[in-house]
């Protein structure tokens, strides 16, 4: 395989991405780019339309960088370019993690879990021992008093909120017709739980 660079200026969108790219994905390909560099060359024709590796590029971008390392692949017709595209965003998708592996790795990382595309706190919780395990089961859902005061007091903001709402709207029943003042707010009360369902 042949590995040219080309500047990113050149290259171009395809007409259709197969593959859309989130915000997320984004920020992990940065971190991925910035601790390994460009790890894999973008695949373009000989018009250099991109055929895979538009997320990189948008990646390569928004890092500043100039230039890519680009596989340049000719010969192919228009329907081969398609099958291309369809068959690097799909074969991707078929393998299986191996997590025997993937705990191994993991563990022998131990305290370096700087990964892209993982969140260290999650993978810090594979690895943990019983203490501390019980321990965070033991915290789980529990909120610092500052924040359940903030809560509390929100909740009775909405709830004055409503109340005023309710005050200046029109209580009506189920399956009753609509009444000549459609310019007050209605409101049904839930038979089941009280609450007002507002229409």
């Amino acid at each position: 395989m042949k590995v040219v660079k080309k500047k990113l200026t050149d290259l171009v969108s395809p007409e259709k991405n197969l593959r859309l790219h989130t915000d997320k994905q984004i920020v992990e390909f940065k971190r991925s780019v910035s601790m390994f560099g460009q790890i894999r060359p973008i695949v373009i024709d000989e018009n250099n339309v991109m055929l895979a590796g538009n997320g990189l590029h948008q990646t390569l971008v928004e890092l500043g960088w100039t230039e890519a390392d680009c596989h340049i692949v000719t010969g192919l017709t228009e329907a081969q370019k398609k099958k291309l595209m369809l068959a690097d965003n799909r074969i991707f998708d078929l393998g299986v993690d191996d997590m025997a592996a993937f705990d191994e790795f993991i563990l022998d990382l131990k305290d370096d879990l700087d990964i892209p595309g993982f969140d260290e706190d999650i993978l810090k919780s594979f690895i943990m021992d019983h203490s501390d395990a019980d321990a965070l089961i033991s915290e789980y859902g529990l909120v610092p008093d500052d924040r359940a005061d903030e809560m509390r007091q929100t909740a009775e903001r909405y709830e004055e909120r409503e109340a005023d709402a309710a005050s200046a709207a029109e209580q009506v029943e189920p399956g009753e017709p609509p009444t000549a003042d459609d310019e007050k707010r209605k409101f049904v009360l839930c038979p089941k739980c009280g609450e007002r369902i507002w229409l």
